[in-house]
Order: C-alpha cells, then structure tokens, then sequence
C-alpha cells in the first residue's frame, strides 16, 4: 500500500503549504486534501500554482474530504451540498485528484431511520451525486461511520448500498476507526466481502481501549498505539491486493496543539509498519 496523509491530522495548526511540504519531505506518496483548507489555500494561491506543485512532486492527490450529511437534506441543504460538491469536483478535475469521500448524516435521530429509508434515500442520492460528478472523471468514495448517531455505520450495509448503485465510479471508503465503532469490528471478515474493485480509498487511524458509546473520534490514536486489529485489516487488505492509499487520518485535539512535522513525520514512522 502507498503511505498516504490526510489533512485533518494537523487541521488546526496548518495549512496546504505547509501540509505539502512536510508530506514530500517525509517520502509520502499522496495527500488527501480538505475541502475547507483548499478553500483557505485559494485565498492566497490560485489552481494553477496548486498544479504546478504537482507537477514537480513525488507526492499526488488522492481523495478530497468531504462531502458529509448527504442523506435527507432539505432542499435548502441540498443546494449548499452542491455547491460544495461541484467546487471540488472542478478542483479535482483541475489537479487530477481522482476520488471524494462522501459521508452519511450524522443526527441523533439518525437510529429512527429504517433500514429501508437509509438505503432508498442512500442509493438515490449517491446515484445523483455521480451523475453530478461524471462529467469531470471524479469518483464517489462511501464512507459508513460506526457510531450510532450516523445513518450508515455498517461496512455490510454500505456495501449493500454501493453494489445497489451498481456503478464504476462509487465505492467505498475504509477507516479503521470507523469499522471499529461498529460493535468493536465483531465481523472483521467483512473487509473480505469488499470486491476490490470497489475499495477506493483505506484510512489508517487506532484508538484508545474504550467502551462503545464512550469512544469518539477524539480518542484515534497514531497506528499501532491503540487497540485496533491493524495488522489484520492490512492482512486483509493485502491478500485482497489492494495495493492503493493507505491514509492516516486523526482527528484527536491533542495531535492537533503538536508541531504539524511533529505529527507528520511520526504518523508516516507509526504507518509504514502496516503497508
């Protein structure tokens, strides 16, 4: 697998500049970038400078994050959804960015929705948002969320819904938190169940040993740190062949107050165990 950043690691401390940089120096070989730091990065840049970054780097991109509550929107939501949406898919068109994570909503309401609802709503909507995204060669990433308060938390269940969609261009995102929150990865021979074909894009991120309900995405830890099976999941991954970004990704507060080439280049030394 190919060592892979993602920008919510060090969101609060950095920036696209500064993320790039750090990234190609400690050998990685994608970033996945953030839709609200790009936004920031425009600001002061503009695409072709971002392009011209690329050209001359070993470093790619590779996912941009995120497109979230994709159920159930208002029609007012719906638009605001959009207009995000088109903006990074003219983005990742424009830097030859081939995926977009897009992400189930998160409510506390979302465990009253049936099975039926979630999975009706989930493959319309993932079918219009590809249409959106087609003319512009970019792909939908899927991205089941384990905690209860998401409408998607299953890998099972997102699967079924990306296979009902039935289309080259929507797949699913793996995070390993995420398959973890959904009583503690119990069914770790789901990922066996994943066409590779339809695996788009692996996150790498453990956790602190505690209760479901309890544990929240404050508590990722660096790999190999925590409690999840890592060496399992990557066990998996690799007999399955994938061979694509493997992506640490942590959303933890205290990483976030670190020096971001602290933080980068221990999660890069921590990940490479498990490539």
């Amino acid at each position: 697998m190919k060592l892979g950043f993602n920008e919510a690691t060090c969101m609060k401390r950095s920036t696209v500049e500064q993320d790039l940089a750090l990234c190609e120096k400690y050998g990685y070989d994608y970033i996945e970038l953030r839709l609200d730091m790009l936004k920031d990065y425009f600001a002061r840049h503009t695409v072709k400078e971002l392009q011209s970054f690329f050209a001359s780097s070993r470093i790619k991109p590779y996912a941009l994050n995120s497109i979230e509550d994709i159920n159930f929107c208002t029609p007012g939501q719906w638009q605001k959804l959009l207009d995000l949406f088109r903006f990074g898919c003219e983005t990742a068109q424009a830097i030859a960015n081939p995926y977009i994570i897009v992400v189930p909503t998160m409510g506390d309401d979302m465990y009253l929705k049936t099975q039926s609802e979630v999975f009706d709503d989930s493959t319309e909507v993932l079918d219009k948002l590809a249409d959106a995204a087609k003319p512009y060669g970019v792909k939908l990433a899927f991205e089941p969320i384990g905690d209860r308060r998401w409408c998607v938390r299953s890998l099972e269940q997102a699967l079924e819904i990306v296979q009902a969609v039935h289309r080259p261009d929507v797949g699913l995102a793996l995070d390993s938190i995420n398959l973890f929150l959904y009583n503690r990865l119990e069914n770790i021979d789901a990922v066996d169940d994943v066409p590779l074909e339809k695996l788009f894009v692996y996150h790498i991120d453990d956790c602190e040993d505690l209760p479901l309900g309890v544990l929240d995405h404050c508590h990722r830890l660096f790999p190999g740190e925590g409690v999840i099976p890592l060496a399992k999941i990557s066990e998996k991954l690799h007999k399955k062949g994938y061979d694509e970004i493997c992506s640490i990704e942590l959303f933890r507060p205290a990483y976030w107050e670190l020096d971001p080439e602290e933080v980068i280049r221990t999660a890069a030394q921590k990940t490479r165990h498990f490539l």
